[in-house]
């Protein structure tokens, strides 16, 4: 590809993917101002598919491109796909940890903050009812939940995630394909996050500061951006990036669920616990691969990362 069509690719994309997306949220807004549950949920999934929809019709419609060979589509497993299901699950507990550090904020097994938390809502009674579901669960709350984000992520969450990361770690991966590895991670971890904007305005991961929430969640996909594309380009395939995309989606809940305190800047993934936490990953990727990796990455191209 040459460099004015891969910039023509990439204008493109970002155009229009920024457009439909936010206009499709904005006709939900306007249509459920309330963002009640179901039908936001249902208008979330959705607007995980506005990528795909994008690369469809830019690869199809505007570079006519045959097949789908470019958008990484491989199925092979390797070592790297086993790192990529659990590794959030596993990192959620990280995030944690970390939170307890924090001032003000303690650790609950009985879910009190989170109880705190889902009483905006919920009604006291429907609360309760909650309670007395986990009270008769055949098996402890938290082994299921681990069960669950586990199966979820390599499964249903994983074809949703799929429909964001053939357009992040698809499509811009071959786009950006000249680019050094950090530049390409900033880049696309800059525009992720600013896709996120209507989601995060409408209270989506920051529902007592959406305004101040467009930046961190921006500041969210830069940080975990080099993580997946870090896998990407180790498995060669963009499946393997929705398996673990999928996994953070589903295992996000899991550290916020038994603390108490702090609030949507401060605890979770997406606050700063979690940026701290991600931060810790991104030096354990550069001392891995730059000291023990057979085949270091982050310190050349996308195309001779791809290469090598």
């Amino acid at each position: 590809m040459s460099s004015s069509s891969s910039n023509k690719g990439t204008t493109w994309y970002i155009v229009i993917v920024l457009s439909i997306s936010f206009l499709f949220a904005g006709l939900y807004y306007l249509i459920f101002p309330e963002r009640d549950k179901i039908p936001y949920t249902i208008m979330a999934v959705l607007y995980m598919f506005m990528p795909f929809l994008t690369v469809l019709f830019v690869d199809k419609v505007i570079l006519k491109k045959k097949g789908f060979k470019s958008w990484a589509l491989n199925f092979k497993p390797n070592w790297w796909y086993l790192a990529a299901w659990p590794a959030f699950v596993i990192v959620a507990f990280l995030v944690l940890a970390i939170n307890l550090l924090w001032p003000g904020i303690s650790f609950s097994a009985d879910m009190i903050g989170f109880w705190d938390r889902m009483a905006d809502q919920l009604s006291p009674e429907q609360i309760e009812a909650q309670k007395m579901q986990l009270e008769n669960l055949p098996i402890p709350f938290l082994p299921l939940t681990l069960i669950q984000a586990l199966i979820g992520g390599l499964t249903i969450n994983a074809i949703a995630a799929f429909g964001e990361e053939v357009g992040w770690r698809g499509f811009l991966v071959r786009e950006f394909k000249h680019l050094k590895f950090w530049n390409a991670a900033l880049k696309i971890g800059i525009l992720w996050g600013i896709w996120h904007a209507p989601l995060i305005l409408m209270g989506h991961n920051y529902p007592e500061h959406n305004l101040l929430g467009v930046g961190m969640m921006t500041i969210f996909c830069i940080l975990i951006s080099p993580l997946f594309l870090f896998v990407r380009i180790k498995t060669h395939s963009v499946i393997a990036a929705s398996i673990m995309h999928g996994t953070l989606n589903a295992s996000a809940g899991i550290p916020i669920m038994y603390l108490v305190g702090g609030n949507d800047l401060t605890i979770g993934f997406t606050g700063f616990a979690g940026f701290i936490t991600l931060a810790l990953l991104i030096g354990i990727i550069i001392i891995y691969d730059l000291k023990f990796s057979k085949k270091s990455i982050t310190n050349k191209t996308i195309l001779e990362g791809v290469k090598n």
